[in-house]
């Protein structure tokens, strides 16, 4: 499947789970130097490849007559400083909600560990500037979420599909926590119980065969 085509999936299963509305959101995936975009201005449920817009690292139009996303600088920013291969920026409900309430996702669940831990919330800058690229890169050091203040979140991953379920799971705690919130304040894992998760995971259990 090609870069452009793995756009237009992605951006029909964000559209489909509600992780965007309209046109917000914009997916991104990389090959080389080469990066396929999803265009400014064309919901992602209606993409198709040839909508798709390819820059290059360093931003230069390289196929397509539509303007690539307005945050692409975003997208190249993150991949001038991580080795990812894929960005997934939504407007999702939740993520949107911890986001504009809180500074930082605590771990309230050990499957955070799987984005990095704590979610931070990158600090609040003009969409599509140069400042929230650089805000987001910050927030997104060592991790494979962050949240963008009054904004959405972002994710990332070595392709679009491992970038897309961190955006999953990303929406998935922040609907734990706020719904955590209105039973009663949620309990955060302490680094002790973290560090015993990836101990575990690191020795799993073994079950043996009954003998014979």
């Amino acid at each position: 499947m090609s870069l452009r085509e793995q756009l237009c999936e992605y951006g029909r299963r964000a559209v489909e789970l509600g992780l965007v509305i309209g046109t917000s959101g914009n997916l991104s995936v990389r090959e080389g130097d080469r990066v396929a975009v999803t265009p400014s201005g064309v919901a992602l449920d209606r993409l198709t490849p040839e909508l798709c817009p390819v820059v290059d690292t360093d931003g230069y139009l390289l196929e397509g007559e539509l303007q690539p996303s307005s945050e692409t600088p975003m997208h190249l920013a993150v991949y001038a400083a991580t080795g990812a291969q894929a960005v997934v920026h939504t407007h999702s409900v939740f993520g949107t909600v911890v986001a504009t309430t809180m500074t930082e996702l605590p771990p309230v669940h050990y499957n955070a560990l799987l984005l990095g831990g704590v979610v931070k919330v990158a600090e609040y800058a003009t969409y599509g500037t140069d400042e929230l690229a650089a805000n987001v890169r910050a927030a997104l050091d060592g991790k494979q979420a962050a949240l963008m203040a009054n904004h959405g979140g972002v994710t990332v991953g070595a392709t679009l599909e491992q970038a897309f379920e961190a955006t999953r799971l990303l929406e998935w705690l922040c609907e734990v926590y706020v719904r955590g919130l209105s039973v009663r304040k949620p309990a955060i894992l302490t680094d002790e119980q973290l560090a015993a998760v990836v101990e575990r995971a690191l020795n799993p259990p073994r079950f043996p065969r009954r003998p014979a």
